[in-house]
């Protein structure tokens, strides 16, 4: 039960901590007085941190144990809430920052391990299920970040810093669970687990590279990019651009929480397919409509929320004695997608709005809407990545 209890927690801590910089970001935008390309590398420069955490995760779950690392990077992430708080300077705001997805990136291979070991029946829509957290916090926490943000005590504003600040310290809470959890399959021996050279040279793990690195760069990228281009593209206010940005995470919520069950009866590959194919579309299509169409930015969610749970539950599946080297591996890379994908959204901005004209508003919507496009491009790749592992595992006889 505290296994479960700490997952949970977990991932909902994570969806705090991930999404909350919807609202932040425009204010953090004018605070430093960043344009969309500096954004873009800000963005990337902290799923850098994120990617170096991913990297040696692994590692030290291996010489200290799942629970030790799952206690540091809760504590780092309640740590860079407190420096955030603090950051008067750029440079400081952005360690503080870099830190958090440090805390982010050991907490999500953490939290990916202890999922694959503790789901072994009901595999899909156990993962589902626990990631529906992560969507449901992710759904409140655009509002709840834009409400602490106006929040006043004794004359003194939150802002922005205030909301990390609160947001932040909530990962004390699974600290306690963690602490009063029994995790299994730490006693497992080093010469029980297939090595990483075996992983190197099996495509199939490389598919899944792709399909997980484009769907979660067009997952991640919504939360920082959605209530910006809102804004900006057409006029909304923070209270209707951070509930739209909610919407999107009501639907990825509700799709994890009820939609888990399909991906065992379709098959996982077959539903990589169909979800991100969906999401694709709906991108596309809210792009071309215009506002009157700005609901499919939400209905988006439904889609992308099924491809990373979805890769755990392949993983864990395939590789029940490696399961922690592959999604190390897997993660890992998708780390560097996201990296490389923060800052193709900003530069994409940036020259589109040159072409159009930098100054107009003509320039500024077109870049935006171009930036975005690079979202929608990238779950059509995750859809195409799917088509060619499915082909492949078909004539092998091995889908799962």
């Amino acid at each position: 039960m505290m296994q479960l209890v700490t997952i949970f927690l977990g991932f909902i801590i994570f969806g705090f901590s991930e999404n909350s910089k919807g609202p932040a970001i425009p204010r953090i935008q004018f605070d430093f007085m960043l344009n969309e390309s500096q954004l873009g590398t800000l963005l990337s420069l902290n799923a850098l941190g994120y990617l170096i955490a991913c990297s040696f995760t692994a590692y030290l779950t291996r010489i200290w144990g799942i629970q030790s690392v799952t206690v540091i990077s809760f504590a780092a992430m309640a740590l860079s809430g407190v420096f955030i708080f603090f950051s008067a300077s750029y440079p400081l705001f952005s360690a503080s920052y870099f830190l958090m997805y440090i805390g982010n990136g050991m907490l999500e291979i953490g939290l990916a391990i202890l999922g694959a070991r503790i789901f072994v029946k009901n595999t899909g829509t156990m993962m589902n299920l626990s990631h529906g957290f992560y969507g449901l916090s992710s759904t409140v926490a655009p509002l709840i970040a834009t409400g602490l943000m106006e929040v006043t005590i004794n004359g003194y504003t939150l802002d922005w810093r205030g909301m990390y600040l609160v947001m932040l310290m909530l990962s004390v809470l699974p600290i306690i669970s963690a602490f009063f959890s029994k995790f299994p399959g730490d006693e497992m021996k080093q010469e029980e687990r297939v090595p990483l050279t075996t992983f190197l040279k099996d495509p199939v793990l490389w598919l899944m590279v792709c399909i997980l690195s484009f769907g979660v760069v067009s997952e991640l990228a919504v939360g920082g990019w959605l209530v910006n281009f809102l804004e900006k593209a057409y006029g909304w206010d923070a209270v209707s651009s951070s509930g739209m940005l909610s919407a999107f995470f009501l639907c990825f919520a509700l799709a994890r929480l009820l939609l888990g069950p399909l991906t065992d009866k379709m098959g996982f590959v077959l539903s990589l397919i169909l979800f991100s194919g969906t999401s694709a579309a709906c991108t596309f299509a809210a792009i071309a409509g215009g506002e009157r169409l700005a609901f499919l930015f939400a209905a988006a969610g439904i889609g992308i929320a099924m491809i990373y749970p979805t890769v755990m539950a392949f993983i864990a599946k395939r590789y029940p004695n490696g399961s922690d080297t592959a999604i190390t591996f897997t993660v890992t890379l998708m780390g560097l997608g996201s990296v490389i994908g923060n800052y193709v959204i900003g530069g994409v901005i940036e020259v589109v709005k040159g072409i159009f004209g930098a100054d107009s508003p003509l320039g500024l919507l077109r870049g935006l809407q171009a930036g975005y496009g690079v979202i929608g491009l990238c779950a059509a790749l995750s859809t195409v990545s799917g088509i060619i592992l499915y082909v492949y595992l078909f004539k092998r006889k091995e889908t799962i």
